[in-house]
């Protein structure tokens, strides 16, 4: 893979660097369409993987309960973005939260509305991040989720 292609998200870069320094093996496995998935699923498996990470694309919503499904019937924990993910089956989200991400959105408008210069306005980065988990998926992958992990969840899933 390059890592200068421009169809690799910047998530897989942010997910390689962070796998490098706990020494964790990635793989990348692609879905473009819906045939995908199935096909993902067993490189996954032929590759011996312990976990899926599903980064955010056009088609992970479309294909959130068939890619949750996936995982399940090959007992992956399947790690998504956002609630909407985990509510399709995925085991756990933890991401930005929406609503704060579209009320900055909101203040950068209205800031560049009053008259600021775009290239003038601070790059934000995210300060409210929501864990979301799916006990219904934890018991079907046969797993316990830490109580002390449960108590930190903004939300569970029952």
């Amino acid at each position: 893979m390059n890592p200068s292609d421009p169809i690799v998200p910047p998530q897989w870069r942010d997910a390689q660097s962070a796998a490098e320094r706990l020494g964790v093996r990635l793989q990348r496995l692609e879905m473009r369409n819906a045939e995908d998935p199935r096909r993902a699923f067993q490189m996954a498996v032929a590759g011996k993987a312990e976990a899926v990470l599903r980064i955010a694309d056009p088609l992970s919503l479309v294909l959130g309960t068939e890619t949750a499904d996936l995982a399940i019937k090959h007992r992956l924990p399947l790690m998504v973005r956002a609630r909407p993910e985990v509510e399709m089956g995925g085991l756990m989200s933890y991401y930005a939260n929406p609503l704060d991400y579209h009320r900055r959105a909101a203040s950068y408008v209205d800031s560049i509305l009053k008259g600021a210069k775009p290239a003038d306005l601070p790059i934000e980065q995210p300060t409210k991040f929501e864990l979301v988990i799916n006990l219904k998926t934890a018991k079907a992958l046969g797993l316990t989720i830490p109580p002390s992990l449960l108590l930190r969840a903004d939300q569970v899933l029952e």
